[in-house]
């Protein structure tokens, strides 16, 4: 059972705007560091945005800074990202990941324990 699963995603104009949602499945993450990945077509995963346990701490890649934000939700085990001002150099898959129980927040995709499947955002121009 994989215990992520985004959603949220699709094809939108440039400009435009989208939210996904990482939602837990089968255990709860509210004491994890989460964050968010992408990986675009031919490039390796990099890293986008992450959330400490509590949700004061945020971090952010420089290329979303300001047009992305991470969120989270404990009550509803569910992390978010809204992205705004999309260009067409978002266009990946996006992977929601958490970090193990009580870990520090980080920007390094191999820290990272879970992971979901993956959700596909297409920005066109």
């Amino acid at each position: 059972q994989v215990p992520l699963v985004e959603s949220g995603g699709g094809l939108v104009l440039a400009g435009g705007s989208l939210k996904l949602s990482c939602a837990a499945s089968g255990r709860t993450f509210s004491n994890n560091a989460m964050g968010w990945f992408r990986q675009a077509p031919g490039k390796e995963r990099e890293f986008v945005a992450a959330i400490n346990w509590s949700g004061v701490s945020r971090y952010y890649a420089d290329s979303v800074k300001g047009r992305f934000t991470i969120s989270r939700d404990n009550a509803k085990n569910t992390v978010y990202l809204q992205m705004n001002s999309l260009k067409p150099e978002d266009t990946a898959v996006y992977y929601c990941a958490a970090r193990s129980s009580s870990a520090a927040a980080a920007t390094t995709s191999a820290l990272y324990h879970y992971w979901g499947q993956g959700t596909q955002v297409t920005v066109s121009s």
